[in-house]
């Protein structure tokens, strides 16, 4: 029996001592924990977003240069294949994007006509290369939003829709909390100012560039 235990003992001895070279010679991750999964994009995702615009007014006798901050939310969805991202976005802003410029030609009484926007929304498309937690992406789609013409105290509001394109990063920094920064060019294409406001009918457009950060939260 002690014979025995000896043996036992021995062998058990031997056979520690043999783990480090097979640890050695074992294939490469063998003993290493499995990779953490890559970071799933597909999914519901809604958040804020806020940011600054800045752009032109042109007046069919001059032109502005209003500019302003915006804030609001967004709402979305994702596909991924791949590293290829599939997405749909919506969002809408108050803006207070405004501005000045000289009238003429009996436009605004010949003083100063007054632009200005207060919300802007859009409904765009996403298609973006994740790499891991990053996802760069293009976009493009409608804008809706509305424009004010203000002149001899008086105002006329128009709702216009148009279109914009843009790019961003999106990055996910907690979970499934993201944070991302975009650039968004807008165009509202042309309103008209009656003659009860600006003195002339006068023609206005729109348009305005617009770099905003936002966060999101993504429901899996």
């Amino acid at each position: 029996m002690k014979r025995l235990i000896s043996m036992l003992g021995a062998a058990l001895v031997a056979a520690v001592m043999t783990l480090p070279s097979f640890a050695a010679d074992a294939p490469k991750g063998y003993f290493e924990p499995a990779p953490a999964p890559l970071f799933q994009w597909s999914g519901f995702y809604a958040g804020i977003n806020g940011g600054y615009g800045w752009g032109q007014s042109n007046w069919s006798a001059g032109s502005g240069s209003p500019a302003g901050g915006l804030i609001g939310g967004t709402i979305g969805f994702n596909v991924q294949t791949g590293a290829i991202v599939f997405g749909a976005e919506g969002d809408i802003d108050a803006s207070w994007i405004r501005g000045t410029n000289s009238g003429g030609a009996g436009v605004c009484g010949g003083g100063a006509c007054e632009f200005q926007n207060s919300w802007i929304a859009t409904a765009r498309g996403r298609v973006g290369y994740a790499f891991d937690r990053a996802l760069f992406y293009v976009t493009a789609g409608g804008a809706f939003g509305d424009m004010q013409m203000l002149a001899n105290g008086l105002t006329q509001t128009t709702g216009r829709a148009g279109w914009t394109i843009g790019a961003g990063l999106e990055y996910e920094v907690l979970g499934p909390w993201s944070a991302k920064l975009e650039y968004l060019y807008v165009d509202l294409g042309d309103a008209n100012c009656g003659a009860a406001t600006c003195g002339v009918s006068t023609r206005v457009n729109f348009n305005t560039s617009i770099f905003r950060f936002g966060i999101n939260y993504r429901f899996w």
